[in-house]
């Protein structure tokens, strides 16, 4: 099979496409996915560059998300057939591993995973369309709603709109009753979120963003009447932790699923213990999730973005466009 592999850390170069790659063989309690689509996200990216105290297994197909048709089926399988169309959960719960990061991923034209990861795909819910839910979708829907508990008529502030998770925080917080600010660095994806429900866009290319929230929510105050806004998600870090704090109202929240910007920003807790805060971390998903967003999806109440499709061969280019922040939403790769 053609298959995109890293034979060790490095940039964009580092991916090479290997045409007759070895094809997976399904073992017992094992199938053979033929990849309808695969989505990138930065830990793809994380994963390429290697990370601080994670040894990933050499040479390895990365690819994360992805969505397709079972080619084979091994050993003692008995609930599925060749031909279903499935979501794979990339987590393999059983055995403690991450597609793409442990095991072999979607990043090529077939793909072997255990049967106890698949998920029934309905007709209706195209490959990309899919292949953007797990790791992107699944955590916002954790990070919203399970551990976040936004409600009606909430004010959100969601930093990062534009990319996988934040297009999917949009959707979900519009969902939930609440109203809904972002942050975005061009009018273009600003208008592009102000489609998806956002009522409210702060460029911060172009000025402060914590301005722009206090000028609409008004200023946090510990005494009195506490302008800002109820939620801020930051899964970016860096620079905009800070700044973040100082949007929410007391006793206000700030949820974090990640730090594409930065892992370990300046802090200042003032603001945590001035306007008692809550810091509220989430992790990952649950089956559940992706059942449940399957069912937004089917419904017509969520809709996946995915801001492009490119061949397989293309992948190098579209972890460029990912790394660059060129993508709205989620990027696809067809084999």
């Amino acid at each position: 099979m053609k298959a995109m592999v890293i034979r060790d850390h490095g940039g964009f170069d580092a991916i090479a496409c290997e045409p007759a790659w070895p094809d997976p063989v399904a073992g017992p309690g094992e199938v053979v996915v033929k990849v309808g689509a695969c989505t990138l996200n930065y830990h793809d990216l994380f994963t390429l560059e290697g990370m601080p105290g994670i040894a990933v297994p050499l040479p390895l197909i990365m690819g994360i998300d992805v969505a397709g048709a079972i080619a084979e089926i091994g050993q003692g399988v008995d609930d599925w057939s060749v031909g279903d169309r499935v979501l794979v959960d990339p987590i393999d719960r059983e055995r403690g591993r991450l597609l793409g990061e442990m095991m072999d991923g979607g990043l090529a034209e077939y793909v072997r995973v255990a049967a106890h990861q698949l998920i029934a795909l309905p007709d209706t819910v195209s490959f990309p369309a899919a292949a953007a839910l797990p790791v992107a979708y699944g955590t916002a829907y954790r990070m919203m709603f399970a551990r976040g508990r936004v409600g009606p008529g909430e004010s959100v502030f969601i930093l990062g709109a534009s990319g996988g998770v934040g297009t999917c925080c949009v959707q979900l917080a519009k969902l939930a009753g609440a109203e809904v600010a972002v942050a975005a660095s061009t009018r273009d994806k600003l208008d592009r979120l102000a489609a998806l429900g956002a009522d409210f866009g702060v460029n911060y290319a172009e000025t402060d963003f914590v301005k722009e929230i206090v000028g609409r929510y008004g200023k946090p105050r510990f005494w009195g009447e506490s302008g800002g806004v109820d939620v801020a998600v930051n899964f970016t870090g860096g620079e905009t932790w800070v700044p973040s704090l100082r949007c929410i109202k007391r006793g206000g929240r700030l949820l974090t699923c990640g730090a594409t910007a930065g892992y370990d920003p300046k802090e200042d807790i003032r603001f945590i213990w001035t306007f008692e805060l809550d810091i509220i971390g989430s992790n990952a998903w649950s089956r559940e999730d992706l059942h449940a967003l399957l069912q937004l999806v089917c419904k017509g109440d969520l809709i996946p973005v995915v801001d492009r499709t490119l061949p397989l061969e293309r992948a190098p280019d579209a972890f460029r466009l990912l790394k660059d922040r060129k993508v709205f939403g989620k990027i696809a790769i067809e084999p």
